[in-house]
């Protein structure tokens, strides 16, 4: 079969079944009842992203350079990168939500790139002398890799404010460092102090202190209830072990992310100053990728310094994926700067 004719058959395959697998996990949302809907979309998944890999490697072969030269290329290596990331992502969770909130996402990555994209933009081409280095797998497929993780990850935090409902719970082993278990309710008190309740919409309706008796050294655990408050509404353990387990798992890609942004910036700016003579030249993309990596870093931050978990750290996620998508998608085609595709402007 011709090269370019597979091509053709596996982008719009691989939009197809990310669009049934759409269709299968929002049928599972629906239906919890349906225990097979949860196979079939990890199958659909794996298969999509099989088709994708056979279409880069066939892109690959034809072309002759690492298939990440032009936007049609970089959409689907993304789209790629995000059902590899969701693949690992629900095995880790044992979750149909992240299916939920990634499929769409992919399926919509998958639809432009092979139904709006122009032919012209579709079509491999010689490489320009700029590119014509060992950089552009190196630094693209590091940098696509992180912007993958990163959606992945930022879209679990939105899914985590949807199942919560943009409630402030409090979550337990989510963040490691300092204050990871600054508020989970036990309270250190002296030997006959009174024992006060903390509010039930800190501790999920129930409160917890812990009492110190000096005379003896032994230690005394109070369990104390409350009466939850009527402005909050309060969540079934099924739902918040599911918020803590996708802030637990949201954190973790992030984690896997944030560093690969870091190796990519760092090698871009080691291409540029090979390709152009600087190191940095604050460029738009270069500007957005630096925001990019300060919003993430601060979300890392504000968990392993400050110990936050649940609804704060989740708002910061989802404004980080509308940064993620300004920095890969935006400021491409708007047409200026170094790294423009050149469509809008």
């Amino acid at each position: 079969m011709n090269l370019v004719v597979l091509q053709n058959w596996l982008d719009n395959a691989s939009f197809a079944v990310l669009f049934c697998t759409m269709l299968v996990y929002w049928v599972g949302a629906a239906f919890p009842n349906l225990s097979v809907t949860a196979a079939l979309g990890t199958a659909g998944m794996a298969i999509a992203n099989l088709c994708m890999a056979t279409l880069l490697g066939a892109r690959w072969i034809e072309a002759g350079y690492f298939p990440l030269s032009n936007l049609y290329e970089s959409l689907f290596f993304l789209t790629w990168g995000i059902t590899a990331v969701h693949l690992i992502a629900e095995n880790s969770s044992r979750s149909r939500l992240v299916g939920v909130v990634t499929a769409p996402v992919a399926m919509g990555i998958a639809a432009f790139a092979t139904l709006t994209l122009p032919s012209n933009m579709q079509v491999s081409e010689p490489l320009v002398p700029a590119l014509k280095s060992n950089w552009l797998m190196m630094h693209v497929s590091v940098m696509m890799l992180s912007y993958s993780a990163l959606m992945v990850g930022a879209l679990l935090a939105i899914a985590f404010l949807i199942v919560t409902r943009g409630q402030n719970i409090q979550l337990q082993g989510s963040s490691v460092g300092n204050g990871g278990y600054r508020s989970n309710g036990y309270k250190l008190l002296k030997a006959g102090e009174l024992v006060t309740s903390t509010p039930a919409a800190e501790t999920n309706s129930f409160s917890r202190v812990e009492s110190n008796n000096n005379g003896n050294g032994t230690a005394v655990l109070d369990l104390v209830t409350t009466t939850p408050m009527q402005t909050a509404e309060i969540l079934s353990p099924q739902r918040l072990n599911l918020a803590e387990t996708l802030d637990n798992i949201s954190y973790r890609i992030i984690g896997l992310g944030f560093p690969l942004l870091t190796i990519g910036i760092i090698a871009g700016g080691v291409w540029a100053n090979e390709a152009w003579g600087s190191y940095w030249s604050w460029d738009p993309k270069e500007t957005w990728a630096l925001i990019t990596w300060l919003v993430f870093a601060a979300y890392l931050h504000s968990r392993i310094t400050r110990g936050w978990q649940g609804r704060k750290p989740a708002i910061l996620a989802a404004a980080g994926f509308v940064v993620v998508w300004i920095c890969y998608l935006g400021v491409n085609l708007l047409g200026k700067g170094l790294h423009s595709y050149g469509w809008f402007l």
